[in-house]
C-alpha cells in the first residue's frame, strides 16, 4: 500500500523549519530556490546535506556545477523567501533586485541573510523525485545571530525565547 502524498504533505505541516535559499551559477546562468530540507551533518569534516526536486532550474545548476550557495534567511526576508519559492511568477531574474557575494564557489549568495554556506557536492543521491546531495561546506561567513525566518504549516513565524 502506498502513503497518499496528500496525506503526508498535511502530517508534514507540523514540522516548523529555518528557511533558506540554494543558488547555483554555472557558466552564465544562475537560478536559486527556497529549501527548508537542510541539514548539518557533520563538523569535522564540515559536511551537510540538502534536497532538491530534480525536475527544477536550480537542480539542474547544482548537478553542472557541483557547487551552491546556501543563504539561512532572516525573518525580514519572506519576500526573498516568497521570490525564491516561485511565489511571483511575473519576476524574470530573480536576482535583479538583490545584492548577492560570493565566497569560493562563485555560487551567489544573498546578502541580508544570517548566515551563508559555500559547498562543494561530494556525493548525489537519488531519492524518489529529489536528489540528496551530500555537501562539502567550503567556505562559510556569519555568526547566526538575529532572528530566522522560519516556516510552520504553510506560514512564516517568528521565533521568541522560552523563560
Amino acid at each position: 500500500m502506498t502513503l497518499d502524498s496528500d496525506a503526508l504533505r498535511a502530517a508534514m505541516r507540523a514540522w516548523s523549519a529555518g528557511v533558506t535559499v540554494v543558488t547555483a551559477r554555472h557558466e552564465d546562468e544562475q537560478h536559486g530556490m527556497t529549501v527548508n530540507s537542510f541539514t548539518s551533518i557533520s563538523l569535522n569534516p564540515a559536511l551537510i546535506t540538502i534536497s532538491l526536486q530534480q525536475n527544477t532550474r536550480t537542480h539542474e545548476l547544482v548537478m553542472k556545477s557541483r557547487a551552491f550557495g546556501l543563504t539561512i534567511l532572516a525573518a525580514d526576508q519572506t519576500a526573498v523567501s516568497d521570490l525564491f519559492a516561485g511565489r511571483m511568477p511575473e519576476v524574470q531574474d530573480r536576482f535583479a533586485t538583490l545584492k548577492t557575494e560570493t565566497l569560493v564557489t562563485g555560487s551567489p549568495l544573498i546578502v541580508g541573510g544570517l548566515s551563508w554556506l559555500d559547498c562543494r557536492v561530494v556525493h548525489p543521491y537519488d531519492a524518489g523525485m529529489n536528489t540528496l546531495f551530500i555537501s562539502e561546506v567550503v567556505a562559510a561567513s556569519g555568526t547566526g545571530s538575529g532572528e530566522p525566518l522560519i516556516y510552520h504549516n504553510r506560514e512564516y513565524w517568528k521565533l521568541s525565547t522560552l523563560k
